[in-house]
């Protein structure tokens, strides 16, 4: 969906210059066409537009370039719904908040794209679009700003890493602009230690001195003027302007000094080299620092191999990885990494899957257990029959998450932005008046502009872009490696301030792993009981559904139909022509079923933990009870503890399950947890979550299924745990990759620490230019400690943010373990 000029037409002079593409999903007849075509003239601005049924589009033609909200709005208002999708970009040439600022502002003005978000810190930008965007006119939107642009994919080298854009990150500039510079400062370094007299002696000709700033001032220092310029052009400013500006005003006055010959003058062309060196070399070493912020997503993107090894007949062909299709078997050798995500056929060996766990311990893996791509195969050969490729396997679904948090905009950014948006004009402004303030005061012109050249320098506002941004990358690169995904930003920013945190039982505090521990027949044979039973469970990979099944196991089968889910109480269908019923005491008691006979036996199962479903023939009013089944669910190693870990830091917990009372007050003593509520349907949860929100308290939702997935959505933040299903994790912030209840407590830790990284960045970017701005604007910082100062604060910002890499998960032996087996 890109804007482009419309062809003129014989008699159609007045033709509509934008012409807009969106792919609707939805549509199904001749009337849907009609209401979004309706819905769509209704926006403003909009001139036609018309519908294609088959190809699920819309045309939309209009005088000038449309919003996308609105046109999203008045689709989703008729009932349907715009197909989006993200890109990646990397951006080239950017250096502050300003510049983050402007390639924002560029990208939402290309017509279709609903969302940006512009991270300083890795030089990316993530867009939200319209299905049918050319990708094309987003970097042209960039390079029209100043910038340069390429897709993500585009700007990969081989081995995972990301190419930098736009200047060299090498560092011989810095060098060579050190050497240009060193002479310039001898008489500086000379005249502390050996007197004034011996540094004027060290002090190289007027015109040599001119000849070893001019390179350093045009010809090393030229981005900043091409960058300044792309700013001015676009009616903004950045760093790199106030330093062209700065630069060139200390470099002009001494041409002009030189020129006029008048003799007691100082020529301050070692201010505007030195200034050029010392911001290159600051940009130099936070490029390096960047890298490393980014240093966590680049080795997932490593852990991808590139070939794998397909089985073809009776014979093992390597193949680009990119040629692998769903149901190919390919071949894994001791010692390899899994190339596909898929299922064991054949063979038995150890997989170390540390890279999704955060566990070090090596898995036993046999035929019909589950392989993940980029695990280490250990000591067996395996033959793996894929299951998905590409963008559909475990690991390309971390990298985007970890790559989509480390893109987010957390909220404390956005007032980052907001100053940035006014800052280098105010800077502007008071290095003016700096000029303006010390000429009226008496002092020489040269002396004033030096002043207000310090003003410029100083006034940098890239500390202020990377500290949020930073902090997110190095703390989500840091939780992947423990096993903990963090989906954005917000969900990393908000977790720190869970008060309460609401845990799911089954899968989630327990194993999920029930055996049948018992089961009363009632008028049937218990043999019968479990047949009917299994029957109905049969296909189900629900955790009560293993377990029949394992207990039914010899039996004669019987095949089910007409089997139908009822969400947070069981499930019915009919068997040899029996319409039954299984499920919780809440199903039996809609459906009119008497369990007076077996209640009894119910209460003790259930006192002793254990979890009853029942079994009914017969339709509401009218059913009889056939038996009950119990299950045991042993609580997880460590669940006690991981509790504990929580409440001493001061964070209620609460468990909310579907399960009978009995069972969760007894999981809920074992685990000291002292609100606890049973019975509960899907929408119940959220609405427990609501009503702790609604009173006040920031919550947490852990859960593991589709049932939880309400809850997560309606929490502050969402944590699904890993091995759950893909509906929770796709409405959780967090996911857990493995279901240990420990990592909650790391999350929110990981949560906190970041968060006060973020905080003490922005803190020391905003002191650091309330003070650093009056010292120059009073004279008391030259411009050569401006310089130094500004580099220092970028490169100070990424250094506290690096420290987060120093966390253990845990800061126990556990923890540690679990850092070892990190990526």
């Amino acid at each position: 969906m890109q804007a482009t000029p419309l062809p003129p037409g014989a008699g159609q002079p007045d033709a509509p210059p934008h012409a807009l593409t969106l792919h609707i999903d939805g549509m199904s007849c001749a009337s849907c066409v009609a209401r979004v075509e309706q819905a769509l003239a209704a926006v403003a601005g909009v001139g036609r537009s018309s519908v294609n049924l088959a190809a699920e589009t819309a045309r939309v033609e209009s005088a000038a370039p449309l919003d996308f909200t609105l046109l999203e709005q008045a689709v989703r208002q008729a009932g349907y719904r715009l197909h989006k999708r993200e890109v990646a970009l990397d951006i080239g040439g950017m250096t502050c908040a300003s510049c983050a600022g402007r390639v924002d502002k560029a990208l939402r003005k290309v017509p279709g794209v609903a969302d940006v978000s512009i991270n300083l810190a890795n030089d990316s930008a993530r867009v939200t679009l319209a299905a049918g965007v050319d990708i094309d006119a987003l970097i042209a939107a960039v390079a029209g700003a100043g910038y340069q642009a390429a897709r993500r994919e585009d700007a990969a080298a081989p081995d995972g890493t990301v190419k930098p854009l736009g200047a060299a990150r090498a560092g011989w500039p810095v060098l060579l602009a050190a050497a240009l510079s060193l002479p310039l400062m001898a008489p500086m370094l000379a005249a502390p230690l050996f007197g004034a007299h011996a540094g004027m002696a060290l002090a190289p000709p007027p015109w040599l001195q001119w000849a070893l700033a001019t390179p350093v001032q045009f010809w090393l220092g030229a981005r900043f003027y091409r960058a300044g310029w792309f700013a001015l052009r676009a009616g903004a400013g950045n760093m790199d302007l106030l330093v062209a500006l700065g630069t060139s005003a200390a470099y002009a006055l001494s041409v002009y000094q030189l020129l006029a010959g008048a003799p007691g003058h100082h020529l301050y062309f070692e201010a505007s080299a030195v200034v050029v060196t010392l911001v290159l070399l600051g940009k130099w070493l936070e490029a390096r620092a960047k890298g490393q912020t980014a240093a966590a997503i680049g080795a997932l993107r490593a852990l991808r191999p590139a070939v794998a090894r397909v089985r073809r007949g009776d014979a093992d062909i390597e193949l680009p990885l990119g040629q692998v299709r769903v149901g190919d078997l390919v071949a894994i050798r001791p010692g390899e990494r899994v190339a596909v995500d898929g299922v064991v056929v054949e063979g038995d060996g150890e997989v170390d899957e540390a890279l999704i766990t955060g566990e070090s311990l090596p898995v036993v893996k046999h035929a019909g257990d589950r392989v993940t791509g980029g695990a280490i195969n250990g000591n067996g050969a395996l033959l793996v029959r894929t299951t998905a490729v590409g963008a559909d396997t475990a690991l390309a679904r971390i990298i985007g998450l970890v790559d989509a948090a480390q893109a987010a905009k957390a909220p404390l950014q956005r007032l980052v932005d907001r100053v940035s948006a006014v800052f280098v004009p105010v800077v502007l402004a008071l290095a003016a008046l700096t000029v303006l303030g010390w000429w009226l005061a008496g002092a020489s012109f040269e002396h004033a502009v030096i002043n207000g050249v310090a003003v410029l320098v100083i006034a940098c506002p890239c500390a202020l872009g990377l500290a949020t941004p930073a902090a997110i990358m190095v703390g989500t690169g840091v939780a992947a490696r423990h096993g903990i995904l963090i989906k954005d930003a917000e969900a990393l920013e908000v977790a720190h301030g869970v008060r309460t945190v609401v845990f799911d039982k089954t899968g989630t505090l327990t194993s999920g792993r029930p055996a049948l521990a018992a089961f009363e027949p009632f008028g049937i044979a218990p043999e019968q009981l479990l047949r009917l039973a299994a029957a109905m469970q049969r296909g189900s990979e629900h955790s009560l559904a293993r377990a029949v099944l394992e207990a039914a196991a010899g039996l004669p089968i019987a095949s089910a139909s007409a089997v139908t889910a009822l969400p947070g109480r069981g499930l019915s269908a009919l068997v040899e022509g029996l319409p039954l019923k299984l499920g919780n005491a809440r199903l039996m008691r809609e459906l009119g079923i008497d369990l007076a006979p077996l209640a009894a036996r119910a209460a003790e199962l259930e006192r002793d933990g254990r979890t009853v479903s029942w079994l009914a023939r017969g339709e509401g009013g009218q059913g009889v009870l056939l038996g009950l089944l119990a299950f045991s669910d042993e609580i997880k190693p460590g669940a006690r503890a991981a509790l504990e870990r929580l409440r001493a830091r001061g964070i209620r917990t609460v468990l909310l399950s579907g399960d009978n009372q009995g069972s969760v007050d007894a999981v809920a003593r074992a685990l000291g947890i002292a609100e606890a509520g049973a019975g509960l349907l899907p929408a119940d949860k959220a609405a427990w979550i609501g009503r702790l929100r609604r009173a006040g308290e920031r919550v947490a939702m852990v859960g593991d299924g589709i049932n939880d997935a309400p809850a997560l959505a309606a929490a502050d933040v969402g944590i699904a745990m890993g091995g759950g299903t893909d509906v929770a994790m796709h409405a959780a912030g967090i996911t857990l990759m493995r279901g240990d209840p420990a990592l909650v407590a790391d999350a929110i830790d990981m949560s906190r620490r970041t968060y006060n990284k973020i905080r003490q960045n922005l803190f020391w970017a905003f002191v650091y230019n309330l003070i650093g701005i009056p010292l120059a604007a009073f004279g008391w910082l030259n411009p050569m400690l401006a310089g130094a100062a500004m580099a220092l604060s970028s490169v100070s910002v990424i250094g506290n943010a690096l420290l987060l890499r120093r966390w253990k998960a845990g800061g126990d032996r556990a923890g540690e373990a679990g850092a070892k087996g990190g990526i």
